[in-house]
């Protein structure tokens, strides 16, 4: 009853997230419905701005991703996670999590403990994301050049010297390639999509909203296990991406939600240049 009170709400607020102008995504696996464990296993996708959330269970494939919401989207910016699914949308522009990038780089300077260019390229990335979040908070638009040009120098003579000292190993595409390598080729190859953060202060360099939106059921699972059904798992997160929402925008949930059950659901409202 409740899920189904809070339809045309979600509608509201899946039709915001395709015009906003940029968007934080992640996907994390829960176990739903009877079965196996591989048939219980789904995929719970979220897509969320810090004033919305929208929720969709399917599976980690290139299917559910279109039929989650990437398929609408036209010119949006979507900070995520570097999962391949993602690069399927001529209409999305991306902004990879340097959150992650940087685990993924501290892992590379355990790997290689004698080698100086993970530490140099974490060390300029975050301070990047220092001065971007400074001239946030000047309200600038962007990053002044002056401010970052040597963090961007020291950030691709770290790369390129990973570059130098890890090859590719011969044998075509059937061969594994170390992980750091792959790490280092996207910092080269996709410096845009790393530090797209530095030309709009309105995108974030981290998809952290996006975890803090997917973390709910992640505590669920650790304490509960898995949902009885698919249906129940639906609309769980029906219900909890209009709770979320509402929180978002200083609502009381348990109001929200009896007004929804009531036949008057909190909805949230339009910007003015939607």
């Amino acid at each position: 009853r409740a899920a189904k009170a809070v339809a045309a709400a979600n509608k509201t607020i899946r039709a915001l997230i395709i015009l906003a102008r940029v968007i934080c995504g992640d996907e994390t696996p829960v176990r739903s419905g009877p079965g196996p464990k591989s048939a219980k296993k789904k995929y719970l996708q979220v897509a969320c701005t810090d004033l919305l959330t929208c929720y969709f269970l399917g599976e980690r494939t290139l299917a559910s991703f279109e039929a989650f919401i990437y398929s609408d989207l036209h010119g949006t910016v979507v900070v995520h996670d570097r999962y391949v699914n993602y690069d399927h949308f001529d209409g999305i522009t991306h902004q990879l999590c340097t959150a992650h990038l940087i685990r993924d780089i501290e892992d590379a300077a355990q790997s290689y403990p004698d080698a100086a260019w993970p530490g140099q390229v974490a060390e300029h990335l975050r301070g990047l994301i220092h001065q971007a979040s400074v001239a946030r908070a000047e309200g600038l638009p962007a990053v002044p050049e002056d401010r970052i040009a040597e963090h961007k120098r020291l950030f691709r003579n770290g790369v390129n010297v990973g570059l130098s000292q890890i090859r590719r190993i011969p044998g075509g595409t059937k061969v594994k390639q170390p992980p750091a390598l792959l790490l280092l080729e996207c910092l080269k190859n996709r410096e845009a999509d790393v530090l797209r953060f530095l030309t709009d202060t309105a995108i974030p360099p981290t998809s952290n909203q996006a975890e803090r939106d997917v973390r709910p059921a992640k505590t669920q699972q650790k304490i509960s296990g898995r949902l009885r059904s698919e249906k129940t798992t639906r609309d769980r997160y029906a219900i909890r991406g209009y709770v979320s929402t509402a929180k978002k925008h200083g609502r009381q949930v348990f109001t929200a939600i009896y007004d929804a059950l009531a036949g008057n659901p909190w909805i949230p409202p339009v910007p003015a240049d939607a």
